[in-house]
């Protein structure tokens, strides 16, 4: 349980650093870490018994998202290349407190949820919602679509650590057929990327909003 504990805690300080980053190429390492720490996450959480469907499910998170992932958003930054986020939409300070704000709400929110207590208790649910909070707010308050996008993947953790949670309900398939639509998504929105890079000169997804008839 210290084991999981631990991961999830640097879950949660990688997606607050990601807030408080204006380095893009610093934000996809962040998450590399974080998929990684996902990947362990459930061979911490089986108390030993390791069954071939969790380590399956363990090997395929920590390859798609610590590794494969991250290189398609860093082929991406080569292309643009963009390597900080400039003027967001929420300053980093800003977003670094209400970072911590969703933490502390995180906590009140998961001891009201239904569930077993010993779920309610855990680490786990606070982690997921705020994990899960923290990337739509990545996602709302960045201009640089690439940010978006690793605030969309941040989203899907705490989604994911949200499954966790109750796991023995959902089949692992399921789960895989979950990170595979992930990482289509992810490989097509690196093709967009590059695109727009390459007709407008900017990936500000702000310049979008000011586009006319010539």
């Amino acid at each position: 349980m210290q084991t999981s504990n631990f991961f999830l805690a640097l879950i949660v300080f990688l997606s607050l650093y990601m807030l408080g980053s204006s380095s893009l190429k610093g934000a996809i390492k962040a998450f590399s870490l974080q998929g990684m720490c996902l990947g362990c996450l459930p061979l911490t959480l089986s108390g030993g018994d390791l069954k071939i469907h969790i380590l399956a499910i363990a090997s395929g998170i920590f390859i798609l998202k610590g590794l494969l992932i991250p290189r398609v958003l860093n082929y991406a930054l080569r292309e643009v290349k963009i390597r900080e986020e400039m003027e967001p939409l929420i300053g980093y300070n800003a977003s670094l407190l209400v970072g911590a704000g969703l933490v502390g709400v995180s906590f009140i929110l998961s001891h009201r949820l239904p569930g077993s207590p010993a779920i309610r208790d855990s680490f786990l649910l606070p982690a997921s919602l705020s994990t899960a909070m923290m990337g739509i707010l990545l996602m709302i308050g960045r201009l640089k679509a690439v940010t978006q996008v690793v605030g969309y993947l941040v989203f899907e953790n705490g989604i994911y650590l949200f499954g966790l949670a109750f796991s023995y309900q959902t089949p692992w398939i399921i789960e895989m057929g979950i990170l595979l639509d992930v990482f289509v998504a992810v490989f097509i929105m690196g093709i967009v990327i590059h695109h727009i890079a390459r007709t407008f000169d900017s990936i500000n997804t702000k310049n979008l909003t000011q586009l006319k008839d010539l």
